[in-house]
């Protein structure tokens, strides 16, 4: 199973850094002067900054997802959660990152759902202890040491 530690995300001194704004994934640019902008990750990648965290995720479920161990993901509290987001939940006195399955809604329970065959989902009811904490909006993916 994953899971996911909450790291606050409010700093007070911004981090700019140079930008390449056009970057292609097919054949190179021969285009001089990639440096256009700068990105700053407090001010371009969170809307609501009283709202939004940074997490660190620990574990492989949700590997198909793209969102895999050491990973960051950005998640903002104040976005309200629809079938199918990726969200960090408090499910019984712990934190995980997992789908949102509302498709059995009227049967009395919801589902959290791995992006990885090896884990089963999380089937929730009124007795446990549940509370979306909040939706998924970036990952930041480290690819080398």
């Amino acid at each position: 199973m994953s899971y996911i530690k909450i790291i606050d995300s409010r700093f007070e001194n911004p981090c700019e850094l140079p930008f390449a704004s056009a970057i292609k994934a097919g054949f190179p640019s021969t285009a001089e002067g990639y440096e256009q902008d700068s990105i700053d990750f407090n001010r371009d990648l969170i809307r609501h900054p009283e709202a939004t965290f940074y997490g660190r995720v620990y574990g492989d479920s949700m590997i198909e997802a793209g969102i895999c161990d050491g990973d960051i993901a950005v998640i903002d509290r104040s976005v309200e959660a629809e079938d199918g987001d990726i969200i960090v939940a408090y499910v019984n006195n712990e934190f995980t990152i997992k789908y949102l399955d509302l498709s059995h809604r009227n049967q009395g329970y919801i589902e959290l759902r791995p992006a990885n065959p090896a884990f089963n989902p999380i089937r929730i009811s009124s007795a446990d202890d549940f509370k979306v904490w909040g939706v998924v909006v970036w990952t930041i993916k480290k690819w080398k040491s």
